[in-house]
């Protein structure tokens, strides 16, 4: 019975290799982004004399839009990868591995992750409120409820988190 226990916490442990063609695909949708993002910045630039500053403002808007997406896929696949499949070895002593790589636990991530949806969302806020002849009240209604539900859901992982942290540094 100790043989088949001991197999089978084998087979669970292996099994979380089943996760690295996920964190593959998700550096695949780097791809799209870096295109998204390059196709906007060359049509801000090729019509940067009929632009009006603040259409040049809400294309930069956009631009950082896209740059958070992408960081915000960064973190989720670094820290996502080392927590739940493997360490990445090659990064160990890479001077230019970021500092939080390693540190980050499930808990720091979904910090990390509703800080980036936070961020994404008031610049998406932004944009809308520069794009006046577009406004629609009660889209934005609705747009700055869900903002509003990204932070409180922000502020309230921060407190559980900092309420798990005392509560083990209480043992």
């Amino acid at each position: 019975m100790q043989k088949i226990e001991h197999f089978l916490e084998k087979l669970i442990f292996a099994g979380r290799w089943l996760l690295a063609p996920l964190y593959l695909g998700l550096l695949a949708t780097l791809l799209p982004i870096l295109y998204r993002f390059y196709h906007s910045f060359w049509h801000m630039i090729s019509h940067i004399t009929s632009l009006s500053s603040s259409q040049i403002t809400l294309q930069v808007l956009e631009l950082l839009d896209t740059v958070l997406l992408g960081n915000l896929i960064i973190i989720i696949l670094f820290a996502g990868y080392e927590n739940f499949v493997s360490k990445i070895s090659v990064a160990e002593g890479a001077k230019d591995r970021p500092h939080w790589m390693g540190h980050v636990d499930y808990s720091g991530l979904k910090i990390k992750l509703i800080g980036s949806l936070v961020a994404i969302s008031v610049i998406e806020l932004l944009k809308d409120f520069m794009q006046e002849a577009n406004f629609d009240a009660k889209r934005e209604g609705w747009r700055i409820g869900i903002h509003i539900t990204f932070v409180i859901s922000g502020v309230l992982f921060a407190v559980m988190d900092n309420i798990a942290d005392r509560h083990k540094s209480e043992r």
